[in-house]
Protein backbone atom coordinates (compact mmCIF):
# COMPACT_ATOMS: atom_id res chain seq x y z
CA UNK A 1 0.00 0.00 0.00
CA UNK A 2 1.19 3.47 -0.71
CA UNK A 3 1.87 5.88 1.87
CA UNK A 4 1.21 9.58 0.94
CA UNK A 5 4.78 10.09 -1.09
CA UNK A 6 3.45 7.26 -3.05
CA UNK A 7 6.20 5.01 -1.73
CA UNK A 8 5.41 1.21 -1.68
CA UNK A 9 5.70 0.39 1.73
CA UNK A 10 7.15 -3.40 2.30
CA UNK A 11 5.18 -5.61 3.84
CA UNK A 12 6.26 -7.80 6.92
CA UNK A 13 5.81 -11.57 7.40
CA UNK A 14 3.90 -12.65 10.60
CA UNK A 15 6.23 -12.36 13.69
CA UNK A 16 8.96 -10.49 12.37
CA UNK A 17 10.47 -7.70 14.79
CA UNK A 18 9.74 -4.34 13.10
CA UNK A 19 12.87 -2.14 12.99
CA UNK A 20 13.69 1.25 14.17
CA UNK A 21 15.36 1.83 10.48
CA UNK A 22 13.09 3.47 7.57
CA UNK A 23 11.66 0.86 5.52
CA UNK A 24 13.16 0.09 2.28
CA UNK A 25 12.91 3.38 -0.31
CA UNK A 26 10.20 2.38 -3.07
CA UNK A 27 8.32 4.42 -5.70
CA UNK A 28 6.22 2.58 -8.08
CA UNK A 29 4.63 5.39 -9.41
CA UNK A 30 5.83 6.39 -12.50
CA UNK A 31 8.33 3.81 -14.56
CA UNK A 32 10.12 3.35 -17.57
CA UNK A 33 10.89 0.58 -19.64
CA UNK A 34 14.52 -0.66 -18.92
CA UNK A 35 15.46 -3.24 -21.60
CA UNK A 36 15.48 -2.10 -25.32
CA UNK A 37 12.54 -3.93 -27.26
CA UNK A 38 12.66 -7.10 -28.64
CA UNK A 39 11.28 -8.26 -31.94
CA UNK A 40 9.60 -10.91 -33.74
CA UNK A 41 9.41 -10.59 -37.34
CA UNK A 42 12.45 -8.43 -39.34
CA UNK A 43 12.04 -4.76 -40.09
CA UNK A 44 11.21 -5.96 -43.77
CA UNK A 45 8.35 -8.44 -42.47
CA UNK A 46 6.82 -5.52 -40.51
CA UNK A 47 6.71 -2.99 -43.27
CA UNK A 48 5.37 -6.06 -45.32
CA UNK A 49 2.30 -5.81 -42.18
CA UNK A 50 1.60 -2.45 -42.52
CA UNK A 51 1.29 -2.26 -46.17
CA UNK A 52 -1.07 -5.02 -46.31
CA UNK A 53 -3.48 -3.80 -43.38
CA UNK A 54 -3.38 -0.81 -45.96
CA UNK A 55 -4.30 -2.55 -48.45
CA UNK A 56 -7.01 -4.32 -46.46
CA UNK A 57 -8.24 -1.09 -45.86
CA UNK A 58 -8.15 0.28 -49.48
CA UNK A 59 -9.46 -2.57 -51.83
CA UNK A 60 -11.56 -5.02 -48.61
CA UNK A 61 -12.39 -2.53 -46.49
CA UNK A 62 -14.06 -1.90 -43.14
CA UNK A 63 -17.55 -2.01 -41.97
CA UNK A 64 -18.93 0.71 -40.13
CA UNK A 65 -22.31 0.58 -38.54
CA UNK A 66 -22.44 4.55 -37.44
CA UNK A 67 -23.63 6.59 -40.03
CA UNK A 68 -21.82 9.41 -38.21
CA UNK A 69 -18.07 7.73 -38.58
CA UNK A 70 -19.09 6.84 -42.11
CA UNK A 71 -20.02 10.49 -43.00
CA UNK A 72 -16.49 11.15 -41.72
CA UNK A 73 -14.28 9.05 -43.59
CA UNK A 74 -16.64 10.10 -46.95
CA UNK A 75 -15.78 13.32 -46.26
CA UNK A 76 -12.06 12.87 -46.21
CA UNK A 77 -12.14 11.18 -49.28
CA UNK A 78 -12.80 7.31 -48.60
CA UNK A 79 -15.04 5.46 -50.40
CA UNK A 80 -18.40 4.66 -48.81
CA UNK A 81 -20.86 1.83 -50.01
CA UNK A 82 -23.66 3.20 -47.89
CA UNK A 83 -26.21 -0.48 -49.02
CA UNK A 84 -23.57 -2.43 -47.19
CA UNK A 85 -21.84 -0.01 -44.83
CA UNK A 86 -18.78 -0.68 -45.66
CA UNK A 87 -15.74 1.88 -45.77
CA UNK A 88 -12.38 1.20 -47.91
CA UNK A 89 -9.64 3.70 -46.23
CA UNK A 90 -7.18 5.04 -48.82
CA UNK A 91 -3.25 4.92 -47.77
CA UNK A 92 -3.63 9.07 -47.91
CA UNK A 93 -6.23 9.18 -45.01
CA UNK A 94 -4.23 6.94 -42.79
CA UNK A 95 -1.11 8.75 -43.40
CA UNK A 96 -2.48 11.90 -42.29
CA UNK A 97 -3.92 10.50 -39.19
CA UNK A 98 -0.63 9.43 -38.44
CA UNK A 99 1.08 12.88 -38.67
CA UNK A 100 -1.39 14.27 -36.30
CA UNK A 101 -1.94 11.45 -33.68
CA UNK A 102 0.24 12.84 -30.61
CA UNK A 103 3.35 10.70 -29.99
CA UNK A 104 3.09 11.84 -26.18
CA UNK A 105 0.55 13.20 -23.87
CA UNK A 106 0.01 13.53 -20.19
CA UNK A 107 -2.71 11.50 -17.99
CA UNK A 108 -4.04 13.34 -14.99
CA UNK A 109 -5.35 12.51 -11.52
CA UNK A 110 -6.57 13.57 -8.67
CA UNK A 111 -3.26 13.25 -7.22
CA UNK A 112 -0.80 15.06 -9.50
CA UNK A 113 2.00 12.65 -8.31
CA UNK A 114 0.22 9.73 -9.45
CA UNK A 115 0.09 11.26 -13.39
CA UNK A 116 1.36 9.44 -15.99
CA UNK A 117 3.22 10.53 -19.39
CA UNK A 118 2.24 8.43 -21.86
CA UNK A 119 4.48 7.37 -24.28
CA UNK A 120 7.01 5.11 -25.90
CA UNK A 121 9.26 4.23 -22.81
CA UNK A 122 6.99 4.38 -20.23
CA UNK A 123 5.57 2.02 -18.31
CA UNK A 124 1.96 1.32 -17.09
CA UNK A 125 -0.04 -1.80 -15.25
CA UNK A 126 -3.61 -1.60 -15.34
CA UNK A 127 -5.87 -4.20 -13.45
CA UNK A 128 -7.37 -7.18 -14.90
CA UNK A 129 -10.74 -5.85 -16.90
CA UNK A 130 -14.36 -6.07 -18.16
CA UNK A 131 -14.74 -8.94 -15.94
CA UNK A 132 -18.71 -9.92 -15.09
CA UNK A 133 -18.16 -12.14 -11.93
CA UNK A 134 -15.71 -11.99 -9.49
CA UNK A 135 -14.41 -15.17 -7.13
CA UNK A 136 -12.42 -15.21 -3.85
CA UNK A 137 -11.73 -18.45 -1.70
CA UNK A 138 -14.19 -16.75 1.00
CA UNK A 139 -17.39 -15.90 -1.27
CA UNK A 140 -17.11 -18.13 -3.85
CA UNK A 141 -18.14 -17.26 -7.45
CA UNK A 142 -20.34 -14.73 -8.22
CA UNK A 143 -21.68 -11.86 -10.32
CA UNK A 144 -20.28 -8.63 -9.88
CA UNK A 145 -21.96 -5.86 -7.80
CA UNK A 146 -21.58 -2.11 -6.49
CA UNK A 147 -19.73 -3.83 -3.71
CA UNK A 148 -17.55 -5.59 -5.53
CA UNK A 149 -16.77 -2.62 -7.95
CA UNK A 150 -15.82 -0.80 -4.90
CA UNK A 151 -13.61 -3.47 -3.05
CA UNK A 152 -11.64 -4.07 -6.46
CA UNK A 153 -11.12 0.17 -7.27
CA UNK A 154 -10.05 -0.24 -3.30
CA UNK A 155 -7.22 -2.91 -4.05
CA UNK A 156 -6.39 -1.20 -7.12
CA UNK A 157 -5.98 1.85 -5.16
CA UNK A 158 -3.68 0.16 -2.65
CA UNK A 159 -0.96 -1.14 -5.01
CA UNK A 160 1.19 1.40 -6.38
CA UNK A 161 2.06 -0.84 -9.45
CA UNK A 162 -1.24 -0.34 -10.77
CA UNK A 163 -1.26 3.34 -12.68
CA UNK A 164 -4.48 3.36 -13.81
CA UNK A 165 -7.92 2.13 -12.81
CA UNK A 166 -10.57 -0.24 -14.30
CA UNK A 167 -13.97 -2.11 -14.67
CA UNK A 168 -13.12 -4.78 -12.83
CA UNK A 169 -16.01 -5.79 -11.49
CA UNK A 170 -19.06 -5.40 -13.75
CA UNK A 171 -21.72 -3.86 -11.24
CA UNK A 172 -24.64 -6.13 -12.21
CA UNK A 173 -26.84 -4.75 -9.43
CA UNK A 174 -27.17 -1.64 -10.74
CA UNK A 175 -29.36 -0.99 -14.36
CA UNK A 176 -27.44 -0.06 -17.37
CA UNK A 177 -28.61 3.14 -17.57
CA UNK A 178 -27.11 4.28 -14.03
CA UNK A 179 -24.09 2.48 -13.88
CA UNK A 180 -21.88 4.79 -15.63
CA UNK A 181 -22.93 6.98 -12.22
CA UNK A 182 -21.95 4.81 -9.78
CA UNK A 183 -18.91 3.54 -11.23
CA UNK A 184 -17.61 7.16 -11.90
CA UNK A 185 -18.39 8.44 -8.70
CA UNK A 186 -16.86 4.83 -7.06
CA UNK A 187 -13.78 5.70 -8.88
CA UNK A 188 -13.43 9.19 -7.76
CA UNK A 189 -14.55 8.48 -3.77
CA UNK A 190 -12.08 5.54 -3.64
CA UNK A 191 -8.84 6.47 -5.97
CA UNK A 192 -6.68 9.40 -6.66
CA UNK A 193 -5.66 7.38 -9.96
CA UNK A 194 -6.78 8.06 -13.53
CA UNK A 195 -10.10 7.07 -14.38
CA UNK A 196 -11.71 4.86 -16.63
CA UNK A 197 -15.24 5.26 -18.57
CA UNK A 198 -16.91 2.58 -20.72
CA UNK A 199 -18.31 4.02 -24.28
CA UNK A 200 -21.35 3.13 -24.48
CA UNK A 201 -23.40 5.86 -25.91
CA UNK A 202 -23.01 9.70 -26.62
CA UNK A 203 -25.04 11.05 -23.85
CA UNK A 204 -23.46 8.61 -20.91
CA UNK A 205 -19.95 9.95 -22.33
CA UNK A 206 -21.11 13.23 -22.28
CA UNK A 207 -22.28 13.05 -18.75
CA UNK A 208 -18.99 11.25 -17.72
CA UNK A 209 -17.13 13.96 -19.27
CA UNK A 210 -18.96 16.50 -17.43
CA UNK A 211 -19.13 14.08 -13.89
CA UNK A 212 -15.37 14.66 -14.55
CA UNK A 213 -15.41 18.74 -14.76
CA UNK A 214 -17.48 18.70 -11.76
CA UNK A 215 -15.15 16.53 -9.88
CA UNK A 216 -11.83 18.31 -10.32
CA UNK A 217 -13.55 22.02 -11.12
CA UNK A 218 -12.18 22.19 -14.85
CA UNK A 219 -14.04 24.37 -17.62
CA UNK A 220 -14.42 23.32 -21.29
CA UNK A 221 -11.00 24.31 -22.13
CA UNK A 222 -8.95 23.09 -18.55
CA UNK A 223 -10.91 19.53 -19.44
CA UNK A 224 -9.54 19.56 -23.27
CA UNK A 225 -6.23 20.47 -22.10
CA UNK A 226 -5.16 16.97 -21.15
CA UNK A 227 -6.65 13.57 -20.74
CA UNK A 228 -8.45 12.99 -17.87
CA UNK A 229 -10.55 9.79 -18.47
CA UNK A 230 -9.91 6.77 -20.86
CA UNK A 231 -12.06 4.67 -23.18
CA UNK A 232 -11.21 1.24 -24.18
CA UNK A 233 -12.35 0.54 -28.05
CA UNK A 234 -12.43 -2.94 -29.30
CA UNK A 235 -13.50 -3.45 -32.91
CA UNK A 236 -15.21 -6.20 -34.21
CA UNK A 237 -13.04 -8.40 -35.76
CA UNK A 238 -12.89 -9.19 -38.68
CA UNK A 239 -13.30 -5.81 -40.15
CA UNK A 240 -16.00 -4.29 -38.14
CA UNK A 241 -16.40 -0.84 -35.74
CA UNK A 242 -20.12 -1.37 -34.02
CA UNK A 243 -21.86 1.90 -33.20
CA UNK A 244 -21.30 2.46 -29.24
CA UNK A 245 -17.88 2.17 -30.28
CA UNK A 246 -17.40 3.97 -33.37
CA UNK A 247 -19.15 6.88 -31.32
CA UNK A 248 -16.79 6.14 -28.58
CA UNK A 249 -13.94 7.07 -30.51
CA UNK A 250 -15.66 10.18 -32.00
CA UNK A 251 -16.97 11.58 -28.63
CA UNK A 252 -13.61 10.82 -26.48
CA UNK A 253 -11.43 13.00 -29.34
CA UNK A 254 -13.80 15.54 -29.64
CA UNK A 255 -13.67 15.64 -25.72
CA UNK A 256 -9.76 15.24 -25.96
CA UNK A 257 -9.55 12.69 -23.95
CA UNK A 258 -8.33 9.15 -24.39
CA UNK A 259 -8.99 6.40 -26.89
CA UNK A 260 -7.33 3.03 -26.34
CA UNK A 261 -7.74 1.46 -29.64
CA UNK A 262 -7.49 -2.47 -29.22
CA UNK A 263 -8.48 -5.01 -31.49
CA UNK A 264 -9.19 -8.43 -30.01
CA UNK A 265 -7.87 -10.90 -33.21
CA UNK A 266 -7.60 -14.11 -31.92
CA UNK A 267 -5.42 -16.61 -34.19
CA UNK A 268 -7.98 -19.22 -36.15
CA UNK A 269 -10.87 -17.81 -34.83
CA UNK A 270 -11.65 -14.11 -35.61
CA UNK A 271 -8.15 -13.84 -37.29
CA UNK A 272 -5.61 -15.84 -39.78
CA UNK A 273 -4.42 -18.52 -37.97
CA UNK A 274 -0.82 -17.44 -38.10
CA UNK A 275 0.70 -14.93 -35.95
CA UNK A 276 1.61 -12.64 -38.97
CA UNK A 277 -1.47 -12.72 -40.35
CA UNK A 278 -3.82 -12.01 -36.99
CA UNK A 279 -1.38 -9.12 -36.32
CA UNK A 280 -2.00 -7.80 -40.17
CA UNK A 281 -6.02 -8.01 -39.48
CA UNK A 282 -5.46 -6.33 -35.87
CA UNK A 283 -3.52 -3.51 -37.81
CA UNK A 284 -5.81 -2.50 -40.04
CA UNK A 285 -8.11 -2.39 -37.63
CA UNK A 286 -6.39 -0.06 -35.16
CA UNK A 287 -5.25 2.20 -37.93
CA UNK A 288 -9.22 2.59 -39.10
CA UNK A 289 -10.15 3.40 -35.90
CA UNK A 290 -7.05 5.74 -35.19
CA UNK A 291 -8.01 7.74 -39.12
CA UNK A 292 -11.64 7.89 -37.68
CA UNK A 293 -10.59 9.64 -34.10
CA UNK A 294 -7.96 12.14 -36.24
CA UNK A 295 -11.04 12.85 -38.76
CA UNK A 296 -13.11 13.47 -35.36
CA UNK A 297 -10.53 16.22 -34.03
CA UNK A 298 -6.89 16.39 -35.58
CA UNK A 299 -4.42 15.68 -32.26
CA UNK A 300 -6.71 13.70 -30.29
CA UNK A 301 -5.01 11.65 -27.70
CA UNK A 302 -5.15 8.01 -29.41
CA UNK A 303 -3.35 4.34 -28.43
CA UNK A 304 -2.48 1.63 -30.65
CA UNK A 305 -3.96 -1.15 -29.30
CA UNK A 306 -2.84 -5.11 -29.35
CA UNK A 307 -4.53 -7.70 -27.81
CA UNK A 308 -3.85 -10.54 -30.18
CA UNK A 309 -2.96 -14.42 -29.06
CA UNK A 310 -4.38 -17.94 -30.04
CA UNK A 311 -7.38 -20.33 -29.57
CA UNK A 312 -7.41 -23.70 -28.77
CA UNK A 313 -8.29 -25.24 -31.28
CA UNK A 314 -10.08 -28.47 -29.76
CA UNK A 315 -12.61 -26.24 -27.12
CA UNK A 316 -11.98 -22.70 -29.43
CA UNK A 317 -11.61 -21.32 -25.85
CA UNK A 318 -9.09 -18.04 -25.87
CA UNK A 319 -5.56 -18.81 -24.70
CA UNK A 320 -3.67 -16.40 -23.33
CA UNK A 321 0.45 -16.66 -22.16
CA UNK A 322 1.31 -19.04 -25.05
CA UNK A 323 4.42 -18.92 -27.06
CA UNK A 324 1.77 -17.24 -30.05
CA UNK A 325 0.43 -14.41 -27.43
CA UNK A 326 3.71 -13.57 -26.62
CA UNK A 327 5.46 -13.51 -30.41
CA UNK A 328 2.00 -11.34 -31.37
CA UNK A 329 3.05 -8.74 -28.74
CA UNK A 330 6.14 -8.37 -29.81
CA UNK A 331 5.36 -7.75 -33.45
CA UNK A 332 2.13 -5.54 -31.93
CA UNK A 333 5.71 -3.54 -30.72
CA UNK A 334 7.25 -3.16 -33.49
CA UNK A 335 4.33 -2.45 -35.35
CA UNK A 336 3.65 0.36 -33.16
CA UNK A 337 7.45 1.44 -33.33
CA UNK A 338 6.95 1.55 -37.30
CA UNK A 339 3.82 4.06 -37.11
CA UNK A 340 5.29 6.54 -34.07
CA UNK A 341 2.44 5.91 -31.88
CA UNK A 342 2.10 4.77 -27.87
CA UNK A 343 0.38 1.45 -27.16
CA UNK A 344 -1.34 -0.76 -25.36
CA UNK A 345 -0.61 -4.79 -24.45
CA UNK A 346 -2.23 -7.13 -22.19
CA UNK A 347 -1.55 -10.20 -20.20
CA UNK A 348 -4.21 -12.49 -18.75
CA UNK A 349 -5.53 -16.08 -17.90
CA UNK A 350 -7.53 -18.47 -19.54
CA UNK A 351 -7.33 -20.24 -16.00
CA UNK A 352 -10.59 -21.07 -14.18
CA UNK A 353 -8.88 -20.09 -10.55
CA UNK A 354 -5.62 -18.87 -8.84
CA UNK A 355 -3.13 -21.75 -9.61
CA UNK A 356 -0.11 -22.43 -11.19
CA UNK A 357 -1.27 -22.03 -14.87
CA UNK A 358 -2.84 -18.94 -14.10
CA UNK A 359 0.17 -17.99 -12.58
CA UNK A 360 2.04 -18.72 -15.20
CA UNK A 361 -0.17 -17.46 -18.09
CA UNK A 362 -0.26 -13.73 -16.36
CA UNK A 363 3.51 -13.49 -15.64
CA UNK A 364 4.97 -15.31 -19.08
CA UNK A 365 2.02 -12.32 -21.05
CA UNK A 366 3.48 -9.84 -18.71
CA UNK A 367 7.32 -10.53 -19.68
CA UNK A 368 6.29 -10.54 -23.40
CA UNK A 369 4.70 -7.12 -22.86
CA UNK A 370 8.13 -5.52 -21.26
CA UNK A 371 10.09 -7.58 -23.75
CA UNK A 372 7.76 -5.54 -26.74
CA UNK A 373 8.13 -2.30 -24.50
CA UNK A 374 4.47 -1.31 -24.23
CA UNK A 375 3.37 1.94 -22.64
CA UNK A 376 0.55 -0.05 -21.14
CA UNK A 377 -0.44 -3.32 -20.16
CA UNK A 378 -4.02 -4.06 -19.43
CA UNK A 379 -5.30 -7.39 -16.74
CA UNK A 380 -1.78 -7.26 -15.44
CA UNK A 381 -3.45 -8.62 -12.50
CA UNK A 382 -6.52 -10.50 -11.24
CA UNK A 383 -7.67 -12.06 -14.75
CA UNK A 384 -9.15 -15.09 -14.74
CA UNK A 385 -11.39 -17.32 -17.35
CA UNK A 386 -10.11 -15.14 -20.05
CA UNK A 387 -12.27 -12.53 -18.59
CA UNK A 388 -15.17 -13.59 -17.14
CA UNK A 389 -13.95 -13.19 -13.66
CA UNK A 390 -11.59 -11.43 -11.46
CA UNK A 391 -10.10 -12.84 -8.73
CA UNK A 392 -8.84 -11.63 -5.51
CA UNK A 393 -6.39 -13.72 -4.88
CA UNK A 394 -5.36 -13.87 -8.17
CA UNK A 395 -4.88 -9.83 -7.89
CA UNK A 396 -2.63 -10.43 -4.92
CA UNK A 397 -0.02 -13.06 -6.51
CA UNK A 398 -0.01 -11.03 -10.11
CA UNK A 399 0.66 -8.03 -7.64
CA UNK A 400 3.70 -9.88 -6.32
CA UNK A 401 4.52 -10.82 -10.02
CA UNK A 402 4.02 -6.88 -11.84
CA UNK A 403 6.05 -5.63 -8.51
CA UNK A 404 9.07 -7.65 -9.28
CA UNK A 405 9.30 -6.62 -12.96
CA UNK A 406 8.96 -3.18 -11.73
CA UNK A 407 11.96 -3.44 -9.33
CA UNK A 408 13.77 -3.88 -12.72
CA UNK A 409 12.85 -0.49 -13.95
CA UNK A 410 15.65 1.04 -11.41
CA UNK A 411 19.55 -0.21 -11.75
CA UNK A 412 20.77 -1.37 -9.28
CA UNK A 413 24.15 1.06 -8.05
CA UNK A 414 27.68 -0.07 -9.43
CA UNK A 415 30.10 2.42 -7.73
CA UNK A 416 32.82 1.35 -5.86
CA UNK A 417 31.67 0.64 -2.41
CA UNK A 418 28.75 -1.71 -4.23
CA UNK A 419 30.69 -3.80 -6.26
CA UNK A 420 32.60 -4.35 -2.81
CA UNK A 421 36.34 -5.08 -2.93
CA UNK A 422 36.80 -3.77 0.81
CA UNK A 423 34.18 -6.45 1.96
CA UNK A 424 35.38 -9.03 0.00
CA UNK A 425 38.57 -8.72 1.35
CA UNK A 426 36.88 -8.65 4.85
CA UNK A 427 36.00 -12.14 4.88
CA UNK A 428 38.11 -15.14 4.84
CA UNK A 429 37.98 -18.11 2.59
CA UNK A 430 35.39 -20.40 3.22
CA UNK A 431 33.58 -17.72 5.55
CA UNK A 432 30.30 -15.60 5.02
CA UNK A 433 28.82 -12.44 4.81
CA UNK A 434 25.87 -12.24 7.12
CA UNK A 435 27.47 -10.48 9.71
CA UNK A 436 30.34 -8.33 7.96
CA UNK A 437 29.66 -4.61 8.08
CA UNK A 438 28.72 -4.23 4.39
CA UNK A 439 25.98 -6.55 4.86
CA UNK A 440 25.12 -5.49 8.13
CA UNK A 441 25.08 -1.57 6.73
CA UNK A 442 22.53 -2.45 4.19
CA UNK A 443 20.31 -5.80 4.84
CA UNK A 444 17.41 -3.96 5.87
CA UNK A 445 17.07 -2.15 2.48
CA UNK A 446 18.95 -4.18 -0.09
CA UNK A 447 16.38 -6.57 -1.07
CA UNK A 448 12.62 -6.47 -2.41
CA UNK A 449 10.25 -7.67 0.43
CA UNK A 450 7.94 -10.04 -1.28
CA UNK A 451 3.94 -9.15 -0.60
CA UNK A 452 2.96 -12.54 -0.68
CA UNK A 453 5.82 -15.21 -0.98
CA UNK A 454 7.02 -17.49 1.75
CA UNK A 455 11.01 -17.54 1.89
CA UNK A 456 10.81 -20.13 4.84
CA UNK A 457 12.12 -23.53 4.80
CA UNK A 458 10.00 -25.92 5.17
CA UNK A 459 10.08 -26.68 8.87
CA UNK A 460 8.93 -23.06 9.95
CA UNK A 461 6.44 -23.20 6.65
CA UNK A 462 4.75 -26.12 8.07
CA UNK A 463 4.99 -24.94 11.80
CA UNK A 464 3.33 -21.59 10.47
CA UNK A 465 -0.19 -23.42 8.78
CA UNK A 466 1.60 -24.69 5.74
CA UNK A 467 -0.05 -21.75 3.94
CA UNK A 468 -0.28 -22.03 -0.10
CA UNK A 469 -0.14 -18.56 -1.79
CA UNK A 470 -3.96 -18.81 -2.31
CA UNK A 471 -4.17 -18.95 1.05
CA UNK A 472 -1.90 -16.44 2.10
CA UNK A 473 -3.28 -13.87 -0.51
CA UNK A 474 -6.54 -14.45 1.01
CA UNK A 475 -5.51 -12.73 3.98
CA UNK A 476 -3.57 -10.13 2.16
CA UNK A 477 -7.00 -8.65 0.36
CA UNK A 478 -8.99 -9.29 3.60
CA UNK A 479 -6.61 -7.42 5.24
CA UNK A 480 -5.72 -4.39 2.86
CA UNK A 481 -9.80 -3.88 2.45
CA UNK A 482 -10.12 -4.14 5.91
CA UNK A 483 -7.32 -1.06 6.09
CA UNK A 484 -8.70 0.47 3.25
CA UNK A 485 -9.22 4.61 4.17
CA UNK A 486 -9.21 6.90 0.91
CA UNK A 487 -6.73 9.01 -0.13
CA UNK A 488 -7.39 12.58 0.74
CA UNK A 489 -9.51 14.80 -1.43
CA UNK A 490 -11.30 11.71 -2.84
CA UNK A 491 -14.96 12.80 -0.29
CA UNK A 492 -15.03 15.99 -1.60
CA UNK A 493 -14.17 15.59 -5.81
CA UNK A 494 -16.97 12.51 -5.70
CA UNK A 495 -19.67 14.76 -3.29
CA UNK A 496 -19.56 17.42 -6.36
CA UNK A 497 -21.23 14.46 -8.35
CA UNK A 498 -24.26 14.36 -6.08
CA UNK A 499 -26.43 16.83 -7.05
CA UNK A 500 -25.83 15.52 -11.13
CA UNK A 501 -26.40 12.08 -10.33
CA UNK A 502 -29.53 13.06 -8.56
CA UNK A 503 -31.06 14.82 -11.09
CA UNK A 504 -29.53 12.61 -13.89
CA UNK A 505 -31.33 9.49 -12.18
CA UNK A 506 -34.39 11.04 -11.74
CA UNK A 507 -34.17 11.46 -16.07
CA UNK A 508 -33.72 7.89 -16.10
CA UNK A 509 -29.86 7.78 -16.64
CA UNK A 510 -28.37 7.10 -20.23
CA UNK A 511 -29.32 4.52 -22.64
CA UNK A 512 -27.01 2.16 -23.94
CA UNK A 513 -26.82 3.27 -27.88
CA UNK A 514 -26.19 0.15 -29.90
Amino acid sequence: MGDESGRRRPRRRGGEAKSERSPRPVNYTQLRHPFTAQSAFSQDAVAAMHDTAIRILQELGIKTLLPEARELFRAAGALVDEERQMVRIGRDIVDDALRTAPPSFRIRAGNPKREQIYEDGSLMFLPGAGCPNVTDSVRGRRPGSLRDFKETISLHQAFDVIHMLGPSAEPQDVPVNLRHYAMLQTQLSLSDKPTFAYARGKQQAEECFEMIRLAHGLDDAAFADDVWIFTIINTNSPRQLDIPMSQGLIDFARAGQLSIVTPFCLAGAMAPITVAGALTLQHSEALAAIALTQLAKPGAPVSYGSFSSNVDMKSGSPAFGTPEHVKATLGAGQLARHIGLPWRAASGSASNISDAQGATENTTGAWGCMLANATSIVHAAGWLEGGLAFGYEKFINDIEAIQTLAELCTAPPGDDDSIGFDAIAGVDPGGHFFASPHTMERYETAFYEPVVADLSNFGAWTESGGLTSTDRAAKIWQTVLGEFKAPAGCAERAGRLDEFIAKGTEAGGAPIES
